[in-house]
Protein backbone atom coordinates (compact mmCIF):
# COMPACT_ATOMS: atom_id res chain seq x y z
CA UNK A 1 0.00 0.00 0.00
CA UNK A 2 2.97 2.48 1.10
CA UNK A 3 4.58 2.03 -2.82
CA UNK A 4 0.95 2.27 -4.12
CA UNK A 5 0.33 5.59 -2.25
CA UNK A 6 4.21 6.38 -3.56
CA UNK A 7 3.71 5.39 -6.99
CA UNK A 8 0.23 7.36 -6.60
CA UNK A 9 1.97 10.84 -5.35
CA UNK A 10 4.99 10.52 -7.98
CA UNK A 11 2.62 10.13 -10.53
CA UNK A 12 0.48 13.26 -9.50
CA UNK A 13 3.64 15.32 -9.18
CA UNK A 14 4.64 14.29 -12.78
CA UNK A 15 1.02 15.19 -14.26
CA UNK A 16 1.29 18.53 -12.63
CA UNK A 17 4.60 19.25 -14.02
CA UNK A 18 3.27 18.34 -17.26
CA UNK A 19 0.14 20.82 -16.94
CA UNK A 20 2.62 23.39 -15.60
CA UNK A 21 4.75 23.07 -19.01
CA UNK A 22 1.81 22.69 -21.22
CA UNK A 23 0.43 25.69 -19.51
CA UNK A 24 3.89 27.39 -20.01
CA UNK A 25 3.60 26.50 -23.80
CA UNK A 26 0.14 27.53 -24.02
CA UNK A 27 1.40 30.61 -22.34
CA UNK A 28 3.30 31.52 -25.58
CA UNK A 29 1.99 35.28 -27.55
CA UNK A 30 0.39 34.77 -30.63
CA UNK A 31 -1.15 38.09 -30.96
CA UNK A 32 1.35 40.16 -32.62
CA UNK A 33 1.54 43.32 -33.98
CA UNK A 34 4.25 44.77 -36.23
CA UNK A 35 4.41 48.76 -37.05
CA UNK A 36 5.63 50.48 -40.13
CA UNK A 37 5.94 52.84 -42.45
CA UNK A 38 4.04 53.43 -45.97
CA UNK A 39 7.61 53.36 -47.95
CA UNK A 40 7.36 51.12 -50.54
CA UNK A 41 10.44 49.27 -49.48
CA UNK A 42 9.05 48.59 -45.68
CA UNK A 43 5.42 47.18 -47.06
CA UNK A 44 7.41 44.77 -48.90
CA UNK A 45 9.73 43.52 -45.84
CA UNK A 46 6.38 43.88 -43.43
CA UNK A 47 4.04 42.44 -44.91
CA UNK A 48 6.34 39.35 -45.93
CA UNK A 49 7.70 38.98 -42.19
CA UNK A 50 3.78 38.91 -41.87
CA UNK A 51 3.43 36.13 -43.91
CA UNK A 52 6.07 34.25 -42.12
CA UNK A 53 4.95 34.43 -38.51
CA UNK A 54 1.36 33.52 -39.65
CA UNK A 55 2.68 30.39 -41.08
CA UNK A 56 4.07 29.56 -38.20
CA UNK A 57 1.06 29.93 -36.36
CA UNK A 58 1.03 33.81 -35.31
CA UNK A 59 -1.69 36.47 -35.64
CA UNK A 60 -0.04 39.57 -36.73
CA UNK A 61 -1.67 42.54 -36.70
CA UNK A 62 0.13 45.73 -39.20
CA UNK A 63 -0.19 49.49 -37.66
CA UNK A 64 0.76 51.86 -40.15
CA UNK A 65 2.65 55.12 -38.76
CA UNK A 66 5.46 57.88 -38.68
CA UNK A 67 8.96 56.79 -38.07
CA UNK A 68 8.79 58.07 -35.33
CA UNK A 69 5.51 56.85 -34.16
CA UNK A 70 6.95 53.70 -35.43
CA UNK A 71 10.14 53.23 -32.76
CA UNK A 72 8.27 54.85 -29.99
CA UNK A 73 5.56 51.93 -30.61
CA UNK A 74 8.26 49.58 -30.15
CA UNK A 75 10.11 51.05 -27.33
CA UNK A 76 6.16 51.18 -25.16
CA UNK A 77 5.27 48.10 -26.37
CA UNK A 78 2.79 48.62 -28.20
CA UNK A 79 4.17 47.25 -31.29
CA UNK A 80 6.24 43.82 -31.19
CA UNK A 81 8.59 44.65 -33.57
CA UNK A 82 9.27 46.71 -37.15
CA UNK A 83 11.91 46.01 -39.23
CA UNK A 84 12.71 49.30 -40.89
CA UNK A 85 15.06 50.73 -38.79
CA UNK A 86 17.19 52.63 -41.09
CA UNK A 87 20.76 53.14 -38.97
CA UNK A 88 23.30 54.53 -38.76
CA UNK A 89 22.23 57.93 -40.01
CA UNK A 90 18.88 58.27 -40.73
CA UNK A 91 16.95 57.04 -37.37
CA UNK A 92 20.02 58.18 -35.65
CA UNK A 93 17.98 60.36 -33.43
CA UNK A 94 14.97 57.99 -32.66
CA UNK A 95 17.78 55.30 -32.32
CA UNK A 96 19.59 57.85 -29.65
CA UNK A 97 16.85 58.38 -27.53
CA UNK A 98 15.30 55.05 -27.54
CA UNK A 99 18.12 52.43 -27.90
CA UNK A 100 17.33 51.14 -24.26
CA UNK A 101 13.94 50.42 -24.63
CA UNK A 102 14.15 48.26 -27.71
CA UNK A 103 16.32 45.23 -28.79
CA UNK A 104 18.29 45.58 -32.31
CA UNK A 105 18.55 42.38 -34.23
CA UNK A 106 20.56 43.74 -36.25
CA UNK A 107 20.48 44.31 -40.31
CA UNK A 108 17.85 42.77 -42.42
CA UNK A 109 18.78 44.47 -45.65
CA UNK A 110 22.49 46.20 -46.54
CA UNK A 111 23.47 48.69 -48.80
CA UNK A 112 20.23 50.81 -48.17
CA UNK A 113 21.28 54.67 -48.74
CA UNK A 114 18.98 57.76 -48.89
CA UNK A 115 19.86 61.16 -50.92
CA UNK A 116 18.41 62.97 -53.84
CA UNK A 117 17.91 62.21 -56.96
CA UNK A 118 16.45 63.67 -60.20
CA UNK A 119 15.53 61.91 -64.03
CA UNK A 120 18.86 61.72 -66.15
CA UNK A 121 18.09 64.48 -68.55
CA UNK A 122 18.70 66.91 -65.81
CA UNK A 123 21.75 68.41 -66.33
CA UNK A 124 23.04 68.90 -62.66
CA UNK A 125 25.28 65.87 -60.87
CA UNK A 126 25.84 67.42 -57.51
CA UNK A 127 22.96 69.08 -55.02
CA UNK A 128 25.27 71.98 -54.97
CA UNK A 129 24.50 72.47 -58.44
CA UNK A 130 20.49 73.36 -57.77
CA UNK A 131 22.08 76.82 -56.55
CA UNK A 132 22.79 78.11 -60.05
CA UNK A 133 19.14 77.90 -61.21
CA UNK A 134 16.31 76.97 -58.39
CA UNK A 135 13.97 78.57 -60.05
CA UNK A 136 14.16 75.58 -62.82
CA UNK A 137 12.76 73.25 -59.84
CA UNK A 138 10.23 75.79 -59.05
CA UNK A 139 12.32 76.12 -56.20
CA UNK A 140 10.98 72.78 -54.44
CA UNK A 141 12.73 69.78 -53.64
CA UNK A 142 9.74 67.03 -53.54
CA UNK A 143 10.20 65.31 -49.95
CA UNK A 144 7.84 62.51 -48.24
CA UNK A 145 6.12 62.13 -45.22
CA UNK A 146 7.06 64.68 -42.20
CA UNK A 147 9.34 63.46 -39.23
CA UNK A 148 11.53 61.13 -41.69
CA UNK A 149 14.78 60.32 -40.93
CA UNK A 150 15.07 61.62 -44.68
CA UNK A 151 13.12 64.29 -44.24
CA UNK A 152 14.94 65.84 -41.23
CA UNK A 153 18.42 65.47 -43.39
CA UNK A 154 17.11 67.13 -46.69
CA UNK A 155 16.28 69.68 -44.19
CA UNK A 156 19.91 69.98 -43.62
CA UNK A 157 21.42 69.46 -46.86
CA UNK A 158 19.38 73.02 -47.21
CA UNK A 159 21.44 74.73 -44.68
CA UNK A 160 24.49 73.18 -45.03
CA UNK A 161 24.38 73.93 -49.06
CA UNK A 162 22.65 77.13 -48.93
CA UNK A 163 20.13 76.28 -50.84
CA UNK A 164 17.29 78.41 -52.48
CA UNK A 165 14.35 75.90 -52.30
CA UNK A 166 11.74 74.62 -49.79
CA UNK A 167 11.00 71.02 -49.01
CA UNK A 168 8.02 69.74 -49.65
CA UNK A 169 6.05 67.41 -47.12
CA UNK A 170 4.03 65.04 -48.35
CA UNK A 171 4.19 61.09 -48.63
CA UNK A 172 6.25 58.03 -50.85
CA UNK A 173 2.91 57.87 -52.81
CA UNK A 174 2.72 61.85 -53.57
CA UNK A 175 6.59 62.05 -54.34
CA UNK A 176 5.74 59.33 -56.94
CA UNK A 177 3.33 60.81 -58.49
CA UNK A 178 5.29 64.21 -58.82
CA UNK A 179 8.03 62.40 -60.24
CA UNK A 180 5.82 60.43 -62.67
CA UNK A 181 3.81 64.00 -63.73
CA UNK A 182 7.47 65.48 -64.12
CA UNK A 183 8.76 62.59 -65.58
CA UNK A 184 6.46 62.51 -68.16
CA UNK A 185 6.41 66.22 -69.37
CA UNK A 186 10.63 65.38 -69.27
CA UNK A 187 10.64 68.28 -66.54
CA UNK A 188 13.08 69.16 -63.81
CA UNK A 189 12.57 68.30 -60.62
CA UNK A 190 14.45 67.23 -57.52
CA UNK A 191 13.01 64.91 -55.23
CA UNK A 192 13.88 62.55 -51.58
CA UNK A 193 14.85 59.34 -52.00
CA UNK A 194 16.32 56.02 -51.25
CA UNK A 195 17.54 52.39 -52.14
CA UNK A 196 15.57 50.24 -52.42
CA UNK A 197 13.19 51.77 -54.48
CA UNK A 198 10.93 50.50 -57.51
CA UNK A 199 11.30 53.60 -59.00
CA UNK A 200 14.68 53.12 -60.02
CA UNK A 201 13.61 50.34 -62.16
CA UNK A 202 10.59 52.55 -63.27
CA UNK A 203 12.60 55.33 -64.58
CA UNK A 204 16.15 56.54 -65.62
CA UNK A 205 17.03 58.40 -62.15
CA UNK A 206 20.16 59.32 -60.49
CA UNK A 207 21.70 60.17 -56.99
CA UNK A 208 22.94 64.12 -57.11
CA UNK A 209 26.43 64.02 -55.47
CA UNK A 210 27.01 64.88 -51.55
CA UNK A 211 30.39 66.22 -51.34
CA UNK A 212 29.33 67.32 -47.55
CA UNK A 213 28.09 64.12 -47.11
CA UNK A 214 24.76 65.04 -44.95
CA UNK A 215 22.95 62.27 -45.95
CA UNK A 216 25.85 59.47 -44.95
CA UNK A 217 27.46 56.73 -46.70
CA UNK A 218 25.54 53.23 -46.88
CA UNK A 219 23.18 52.44 -44.33
CA UNK A 220 21.26 48.93 -43.19
CA UNK A 221 18.13 48.22 -42.47
CA UNK A 222 17.53 47.18 -39.04
CA UNK A 223 14.66 44.52 -36.93
CA UNK A 224 14.01 46.08 -34.04
CA UNK A 225 12.14 44.47 -31.30
CA UNK A 226 10.51 44.41 -28.17
CA UNK A 227 12.54 43.94 -24.75
CA UNK A 228 9.59 41.69 -24.08
CA UNK A 229 9.34 39.65 -27.53
CA UNK A 230 12.17 37.33 -26.94
CA UNK A 231 10.49 35.94 -23.49
CA UNK A 232 6.78 36.74 -24.95
CA UNK A 233 7.05 34.84 -28.20
CA UNK A 234 10.69 32.91 -28.53
CA UNK A 235 9.54 31.72 -32.08
CA UNK A 236 8.50 34.64 -33.02
CA UNK A 237 11.81 36.47 -32.05
CA UNK A 238 13.80 33.67 -33.62
CA UNK A 239 12.33 34.24 -36.85
CA UNK A 240 12.50 38.34 -36.91
CA UNK A 241 15.98 37.87 -35.94
CA UNK A 242 17.01 35.64 -38.65
CA UNK A 243 14.87 37.61 -41.43
CA UNK A 244 16.90 39.24 -43.90
CA UNK A 245 16.61 39.88 -47.79
CA UNK A 246 18.58 41.40 -50.49
CA UNK A 247 18.48 44.44 -52.45
CA UNK A 248 17.41 42.54 -55.55
CA UNK A 249 14.50 40.47 -53.63
CA UNK A 250 13.20 43.67 -52.07
CA UNK A 251 13.13 45.90 -55.29
CA UNK A 252 11.80 42.82 -57.47
CA UNK A 253 8.57 42.63 -55.10
CA UNK A 254 8.28 46.22 -54.96
CA UNK A 255 8.33 46.32 -58.90
CA UNK A 256 5.22 43.70 -58.46
CA UNK A 257 3.29 45.51 -56.17
CA UNK A 258 3.32 49.22 -58.29
CA UNK A 259 1.42 47.16 -61.58
CA UNK A 260 -2.32 47.87 -61.47
CA UNK A 261 -4.45 45.72 -58.95
CA UNK A 262 -1.52 44.29 -56.94
CA UNK A 263 -2.48 43.84 -53.29
CA UNK A 264 1.04 43.63 -51.15
CA UNK A 265 -0.19 40.48 -48.89
CA UNK A 266 -0.47 38.48 -51.86
CA UNK A 267 2.77 39.70 -53.74
CA UNK A 268 4.68 38.60 -50.26
CA UNK A 269 2.46 35.28 -50.05
CA UNK A 270 3.87 34.63 -53.80
CA UNK A 271 7.61 35.08 -52.37
CA UNK A 272 7.46 33.19 -49.84
CA UNK A 273 6.26 30.47 -51.83
CA UNK A 274 8.51 31.00 -54.12
CA UNK A 275 11.71 30.86 -51.53
CA UNK A 276 11.23 28.69 -49.56
CA UNK A 277 15.11 27.53 -49.02
CA UNK A 278 15.59 31.48 -48.04
CA UNK A 279 12.18 31.18 -45.59
CA UNK A 280 13.28 27.79 -44.22
CA UNK A 281 16.53 29.11 -43.01
CA UNK A 282 14.48 32.08 -41.10
CA UNK A 283 12.97 28.89 -38.58
CA UNK A 284 15.98 27.40 -37.95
Amino acid sequence: MAFLAKFLKTAAVAATALGLAAGAAQAEKKDLTLAYVEWSDTVVATNIVKTVLEEAGYKVKLVPLSGAAMWQAVATGEADAMVAGWLPATHEAYNAKLKDKVVNLGPNLSGAKIGWAVPTYVDITSIEDINKDPAKFDGKVIGIDPGAGLMKASENAIKEYGLKVKLVEGSDATMVAALKDAYSKKEPIVITTWTPHWMFAEWDLKYLADPKNVFGGEETVNTIVSTKLKEEAPEAYKILDNFSLSLDDEQKVMVENNKPGADPAATAKAWVAANKAKVDAWMK
